[in-house]
């Protein structure tokens, strides 16, 4: 499954990057505001993996619905002459880096650094002394 994901991954890079595709001034909040909520999707979709709770209905409609929703912030606040998409941005922002630093959390817990100590868990710790290691 996660070759699929990585085949998608390459020839969405691909068709980026050899395509010319021109996308009008106009629309560049609207597709940076897709980005950012695509981001906040697939940063979400991998925290969930780690913890064990993924369920793709659940990513694939925030997946939409997250995008929607803030295109739909973009559009009326381009009508309205507010800047409502900086909700969106925001709210999508703030999900992004959360997500991000409990992805390296629970990254970090399979790859030990030589100098970080888990308290508690070393006898040498536990007892007031300094660490043999």
């Amino acid at each position: 499954m996660i070759w699929l994901a990585i085949i998608g991954l390459g020839a969405g890079l691909a068709v980026g990057l050899f395509l010319p595709v021109a996308l009008p001034i106009v629309y560049a909040r609207y597709l940076s505001i897709a980005v950012l909520a695509a981001l906040d999707s697939v940063f979400g979709g991998l925290r969930a993996g780690l913890e064990g709770n993924f369920d793709t209905a659940v990513f694939v409609s925030g997946f939409f619905g997250n995008a929607l929703l803030a295109a739909a912030l973009t559009y009326i606040g381009d009508r309205l002459g507010v800047e409502l998409y900086y909700a969106a941005l925001f709210a999508l922002g703030y999900r992004l880096f959360l997500n991000l630093g409990t992805i390296r959390r629970h990254l970090l817990r399979f790859w030990p650094a030589p100098g970080r100590l888990k308290v508690g868990k070393n006898p040498d710790t536990e007892k007031g002394k300094t660490p043999s290691t």
